[in-house]
């Protein structure tokens, strides 16, 4: 059994022996149970896959749904999606590369979005990133000589982590973390000397470098982001480690990473440009400075989503102030005593050493900027992420997704402690052969005890299958509705309710029937004043607004009111609930006039509240069908 007590040392002039053919038939074997587990934890939303999210965040999961379309529609007439698009926000538009676009997803998974729907594809995307992402880490732990069993448990621990789960409610885009412990591992080669000569090896991972790293870029560049501050403090503690080593390997680094930059530079330098200097271009993070941050008591309180739980952890956790989605700091005292005394046992053993501290120090940037406890604030508390968050681009990070790649060097550090454990319970069963342990000694049977000593202690952070909930259906009139306009592909359409970051649904309906081409309004982020980034952009119009109260006093009783009221908004059903006129009748034909737009459909009957006001303003409607009533406005 390989142990990981490896030192990582300079290989001058020579790469060294690749791995064994049989860890390609390991990784083979493991990939069906890490299936098998994912799909254990997505299994309701296999019950209908085309309908199915998972409960909690309906607007992200909306949003990206949206985005699969996006890219699916583009693809499928032959080209890539535009950069710069008016499918959303019309007439203004929206930088794709500013939001959850998913581009490499998006591409790869356009067969399922356009047979199957958006949904089954995300779900899909789903389960790949729960079985892919332990798998990853397990063929990097193999490539570090970590044994089979112990290197499974890594993988599990990894990609069935609490950041992983909670990322699952919604943020698809940082549940699939493949990725990043590919490009760690990729680093690390160039660092080490595994890479092999200059001219060959170093040139030759840069070249995988810059793959993986444009992937990534595809996927979402935050957890880049994340990674390249992890693989950096994992280079500096080698560096520490192994001053007479740096030399050398810098000149390697220099040499995989400017590969790297190249490649990334040809197949990205353009989309990027189109980000950062193209139109529609945005500075700032759209989200409150230091709000978005681990509460130091998550690392200890499990939420519902895991398998063991108590009512008072998960009242606990669902109080927490970035909610569920962003819950992704627990790891339970069992693991965390296991890994602090891994760290303090293997600190001798260089792999170890530099797990534990890429993990220590990714945790503590995972507190934010300043400390908060119990969900009480502690401003005087200065923390490291402090002094950090006001750079650029470190800005648009949010502290408590340090976790997913923290997580990643736990599960490692893990790995190498059993490992390392399981020669040192054999000598000390031995030695100790009064405690009736000799028999012990022999065969498995240490890897074993230590092996399941391992499993106790990550047992805390063991899943549970995933709460579902209904995606919005599509309104029984849509589809006709659009058929009977006939309009053209560049048509532009004011739906109502007008999508806002609270009111997604409309983005769904399009996602699901590829109807309009292009909407008003939106769930994205984009530049406000002074090209600050924002949720939603330049803000809402009082036009929209008032349209949205109307279309939720419109459907009373047919909709959730948490998912569509306004805050501060009462329950809908008497006339005197009726929204207050926010915006008079000249002002919304003007309003509607400069939204360029050739039609509005409004998800209400004729007779509705809603269709009564539309109706005033714009004339007897072209189409009525079902529950959809659309008026076209011309030009």
């Amino acid at each position: 059994m390989a142990s990981a007590t490896t030192t990582i040392t300079e290989v001058p002039g020579q790469e060294r022996p690749a791995p064994p053919s049989g860890d390609r038939r390991a990784v083979a074997l493991a990939a069906p149970y890490y299936l098998l587990a994912a799909l254990a934890v997505t299994l309701w939303l296999w019950r209908d896959p085309a309908s199915r999210t998972v409960a909690g965040n309906p607007y992200d999961a909306d949003q990206l749904a949206w985005f699969l379309r996006y890219d699916a529609t583009a693809i499928a007439h032959g080209h890539l999606p535009a950069l710069i698009t008016t499918a959303m926000n019309a007439p203004q538009g929206v930088s794709v590369m500013w939001n959850t676009f998913m581009l490499l997803p998006g591409a790869l998974l356009t067969p399922v979005t356009l047979l199957l729907g958006p949904q089954t594809a995300l779900n899909v995307f789903m389960t790949a990133g729960f079985a892919g992402s332990s798998l990853a880490m397990f063929a990097v732990l193999r490539r570090w000589e970590v044994s089979g069993p112990a290197a499974a448990l890594g993988g599990a621990v990894y990609g069935f982590s609490p950041a992983v789960l909670h990322s699952a409610i919604g943020h698809y885009d940082l549940q699939f973390a493949v990725l990043p412990p590919l490009i760690i591992h990729v680093v690390l080669r160039l660092a080490t000397g595994r890479a092999g000569p200059v001219r060959g090896g170093a040139v030759r991972d840069g070249l995988w470098l810059g793959l993986l790293v444009t992937a990534q870029l595809f996927i979402t560049e935050e957890i880049l982001a994340v990674t390249a501050i992890a693989g950096f403090v994992l280079v500096a503690v080698l560096a520490a480690s192994r001053p007479r080593a740096v030399p050398a390997a810098a000149r390697r680094m220099a040499v995989g990473l400017g590969t790297a930059a190249g490649v990334t530079a040809v197949i990205a330098g353009y989309p990027l440009w189109v980000q950062f200097f193209g139109p529609l271009r945005q500075h700032g993070s759209p989200f409150m400075l230091d709000y978005f941050k681990n509460d130091l008591s998550s690392f200890v309180v499990p939420s519902s989503y895991q398998l063991f739980h108590t009512a008072g952890s998960a009242a606990a956790a669902a109080r927490y102030q970035g909610l569920l989605p962003e819950y992704l700091g627990y790891l339970g005292w069992p693991l965390l005593v296991v890994l602090a005394g891994a760290a303090i046992a293997c600190w001798r053993r260089l792999p170890a050493r530099a797990a534990a501290v890429a993990c220590v120090v990714l945790g503590v940037f995972s507190l934010g900027g300043t400390l908060l406890f119990g969900g009480h604030h502690h401003p005087a508390i200065k923390l490291p992420w402090y002094w950090l968050q006001g750079l650029p681009l470190l800005e648009s990070a949010l502290p408590d997704r340090f976790c997913l790649v923290a997580d990643g060097a736990a599960a490692a550090l893990l790995a190498f402690a059993v490992d390392a454990a399981v020669p040192a319970f054999a000598a000390f069963a031995v030695r100790h052969r009064w405690l009736g342990l000799p028999r012990l000694s022999a065969g498995w049977r240490p890897a074993a005890v230590v092996l399941a000593a391992a499993v106790l202690a990550a047992l805390p952070i063991v899943p549970k299958p995933l709460p579902v909930a209904a995606a919005a259906p599509v309104p029984h009139g849509w589809s006709a509705a659009f058929a009977a306009l006939r309009l053209s592909p560049s048509a532009s359409v004011l739906v109502v309710p007008v999508p806002l970051s609270t009111f997604t649904e409309p983005l769904r309906w399009q996602a699901d029937t590829g109807e309009p081409r292009s909407l008003v309004g939106g769930y994205f982020m984009g530049p406000g004043p002074h090209g600050r980034g924002y949720i939603d952009g330049n803000g809402t119009p009082p036009a929209s607004a008032y349209l949205n109260a109307l279309w939720s006093f419109s459907q009373a009783g047919t909709i959730p009111p948490a998912r569509t009221l306004p805050a501060g908004a009462s329950a809908p059903g008497a006339t005197s609930d009726l929204p207050a006129r926010s915006v008079t009748d000249a002002g919304m034909r003007e309003q509607i006039r400069a939204w360029k737009v050739s039609a509005v459909v409004a998800v209400a009957t004729p007779g509705s509240r809603l269709g009564r006001y539309l109706t005033a303003i714009l004339g007897s409607p072209a189409v009525a069908a079902g529950g959809v009533t659309a008026w076209r406005i011309p030009r």
